[in-house]
């Protein structure tokens, strides 16, 4: 199911805390007057002398070399046509975001008030000084065509207009693999486009680079047949004008290979499709709403190898495969140009990409159990990490090769290292995760639905396919909030356990109750009316399968969610203890804390445990554990207790488990120092990589260290994350925000389906 995406839930998105969606962050310290004197006067003059005398030093000291323009004049913005500049900044932004998300690239998008081809030109060569690529977006054709052609002469950084090529080389890369599947050659294969757009004319160029032939290519326009009697054609639409005797879309795919929809919604009939030739190739591009559906094109041919810009079907062509890998690799060797060459590099290094094995990070965030090569997926997944270690270093290649680079890289193997680093190891974890949990969505509690931030959240995860809600609480004080609120739950289950409606419910609960704890405090009655308490009820909607998982703890304390998870659920071992765990995101990717809620002073045994429950639990996020053990002491530094029954709990750990990465006692600063562990504690196996897992000897000092990483450093906190717990219970902060819920109820449903799988 397509995400759904409310009026006021975008206009929230941006409007909210701080307007618009970016921001600009200083790169060097700034805290003292010696600093500010380094960034302003007199320190500045320093560099602007050294690129006085050699201009090419500004990439040495300055952002140019990373600092891309996404400029746009309005006049063709999404589906929305000429809505003006200003109205096109939300989505300049967002193509911002998603150059820094994918390749680490800093924009600054531009929206010009430039009606004429001639006033953007003019502008755009005037900033060629501030930027190291021009990506150019949402200009209406034909003006997009002549403005490229004429940057790309005048100036000498790479431009292009990602409308027209990044459609194009992510289309070019499916027709290649979908024709291998189709067991057809590419100039032998009949090629019809619904419409004549930039895309389409832009795709239809770069077809004929990769061997298609221009007799065999049609062009269909709202007109009709792009044919060489019309008058009314420009230059651009008269380049592909055919003389062949067809005149409508309908004619035109009568025996055709291949159909490139790049036009508007349903503008296809099924009964056209039985018409195209044997195993068809059919792109249906348009958003968000293909030419023809997918679910209609395959029930009409069995045969068809198809691909849409959806997320929600397979092959999804998506420009976000390119653009952001295409510029990495230009700016990476200094480009003047992004030419043909770097184009077909591209083409082929995506290509290739999806023939060769997913790794299993991929297979966990599409929960697919082995994606291969085949008619399901022949264009690589948008959250593969692959692509920016494929197709930047492939870009670079080319333009070194093709003598348009000014700076050459001779060592690739540090190259894909730096690429790496440059990203964090693991910086799309949650995107990772949110794309697990859509695959298989799982029923989540929600114990407080009587909170406006919790039904937000169970609207969000509900419009998003990440989990069913189930709602506990008041009904009538729930539709209330929904209806002042103008949400839509009207399909979600409320249950109030104090309702007579639950009455029956309520009885069989707490007879399954009493019996797993009549020897263990309750009598009859009590367990009879413990169970109409919202955390009780909903536990044994977990116990009895009638739900998959249960949030709770954003308005009650810590205690009333957990001690009710114990009594029912309880632990996945006997004899063992739950513990706590966050995930804190952080630039250089996810670190995770255990125990900060739960165990106050673990013994050796418990920190054991705690530091193996993190270690499954990190391991089902695809992530291999690096312990830390941490203490106030290093190595044998102190024999006060605390540091000792930590060194024995990492003694214990090598022992019985000698292929973990773990090692300890340590303090936190070292643990993350390399400099300070080559130099003084070599043996450590934490030299060859920092840790993401970090074991605390105590709950207050886990408790802390979080907290302070969320309020000063910045970091987002997800959790807490339950370890050790039979069926998927996890407790919200209290007081926590629509964002965190949302992130807690997707840790949640990936839970479940892994307790799920290892139940099986």
């Amino acid at each position: 199911m397509a995400a759904k995406i409310r009026k006021q839930d975008a206009l929230d998105y941006h409007a909210l805390e701080r307007p618009g969606k970016i921001e600009v962050v200083p790169t060097k310290a700034t805290k003292s007057q010696r600093d500010l004197a380094l960034a302003y006067s007199p320190g500045v003059a320093e560099p602007c002398l050294e690129i006085a005398r050699n201009p090419e030093e500004v990439y040495k000291y300055t952002t140019k070399g990373n600092l891309v323009a996404v400029i746009s004049n309005g006049t063709a913005v999404l589906g929305l046509g000429d809505i003006g500049p200003e109205a096109s900044k939300p989505v300049m932004e967002g193509k911002g975001i998603l150059f820094k998300v994918f390749a680490g690239i800093d924009v600054f998008d531009l929206e010009l008030n430039c009606r004429s081809v001639e006033e953007f030109v003019k502008v755009v060569k005037a900033l060629e000084p501030t930027f190291g690529g021009i990506n150019l977006e949402d200009i209406k054709a034909p003006d997009c065509f002549e403005i490229e052609e004429r940057l790309k002469k005048e100036m000498r950084i790479p431009v292009m207009h990602d409308d027209q090529h990044g459609t194009a080389i992510i289309t070019a890369a499916a027709l290649i693999n979908a024709a291998e599947l189709a067991g057809k050659k590419i100039p032998q294969m009949n090629i019809v486009f619904s419409g004549a757009g930039a895309s389409a004319i832009s795709c239809a160029r770069l077809f004929l680079k990769i061997g298609a032939q221009r007799q065999n290519i049609i062009l269909c326009d709202s007109k009709g047949v792009v044919h060489a009697d019309r008058t009314d054609l420009d230059k651009y639409k008269r380049e592909f004008a055919t003389t062949r005797k067809v005149h409508t879309l309908q004619e035109a795919l009568v025996g055709a290979d291949v159909l490139v929809g790049l036009s508007k919604a349903n503008v296809v009939e099924p009964a056209w499709l039985l018409t195209m030739a044997k195993k068809p190739i059919v792109f249906a591009l348009a958003n968000p709403d293909p030419e023809i559906a997918y679910d209609v094109a395959i029930a009409t041919r069995s045969d068809i190898i198809m691909a849409t810009g959806r997320s929600d079907y397979p092959n999804q062509v998506n420009n976000v495969l390119g653009f952001p890998f295409i510029f990495r690799g230009a700016l990476d060797v200094r480009a003047t140009e992004i030419n043909d060459a770097m184009k077909l590099a591209a083409v082929y290094a995506i290509a290739n990409l999806a023939r060769k094995p997913v790794p299993e990070i991929v297979n966990i965030a599409y929960n697919q159990p082995n994606i291969t090569f085949g008619p399901n997926y022949f264009i690589p997944k948008p959250l593969d990490p692959r692509l920016l270690t494929t197709v930047a270093p492939a870009v670079a290649k080319a333009a070194m090769e093709s003598g348009v680079a000014r700076l050459h890289i001779t060592d690739w193997e540090e190259y894909e290292n730096q690429l790496r680093r440059r990203m964090g190891s693991d910086d799309n974890i949650m995107r990772v995760l949110v794309s697990k949990a859509k695959q298989d969505p799982q029923r989540v509690i929600f114990a407080e639905a009587d909170n406006y931030s919790v039904l937000k959240a169970a609207q969000i995860v509900l419009d998003e396919g990440i989990a069913k809600p189930i709602l506990l609480g008041e009904r009538n004080k729930i539709a209330q909030i929904i209806a002042e609120n103008g949400l839509d739950l009207s399909n979600v289950p409320i249950i109030d356990p104090l309702s007579p409606e639950a009455a029956e419910q309520c009885r069989r609960y707490g007879d399954i109750f009493f019996d797993k704890r009549k020897r263990r405090g309750y009598n009859y009655n009590e367990a009879h009316r413990k169970v109409r308490e919202r955390n009780y009820f909903g536990m044994l909607m977990l116990h009895e399968g009638e739900a998959d998982a249960l949030i709770s703890g954003l308005t009650r304390k810590y205690e009333s969610v957990l001690r009710p998870a114990l009594e029912i659920i309880g632990p996945t071992e006997v004899g063992k203890k739950v513990s706590g765990m966050y995930m804190i995101l952080t630039r250089q990717g996810p670190i995770f804390m255990a125990d900060t809620t739960v165990i106050q002073n673990p013994t050796t045994e418990e920190l054991v445990d705690i530091a193996l429950f993190a270690a499954e639990a990190v391991r089902q996020f695809d992530i291999e554990p690096r312990i830390a053990m941490l203490s106030y002491s290093n190595f044998g530094s102190s024999n006060d207790p605390e540091p000792t029954k930590v060194r024995k709990a990492v003694e214990i750990l090598k022992k019985q488990h000698p292929h973990l990465c773990v090692d300890g006692e340590i303090q936190a600063n070292v643990a993350f120092s390399k400099e300070i562990l080559q130099e003084n504690y070599p043996f450590s196996e934490l030299v060859a990589g920092a840790p993401n897992i970090l074991i605390f000897p105590n709950l207050a000092a886990g408790n802390i260290a979080y907290k302070l990483m969320q309020a000063i450093g910045g970091a987002e906190a997800v959790g807490p994350i339950i370890l050790g717990m039979r069926k998927a219970v996890h407790v919200l902060q209290l007081g926590s925000s629509v964002r965190e819920i949302v992130n807690m109820t997707t840790i949640a449903v990936v839970d479940a389906q892994n307790k799920k799988r290892c139940q099986q």
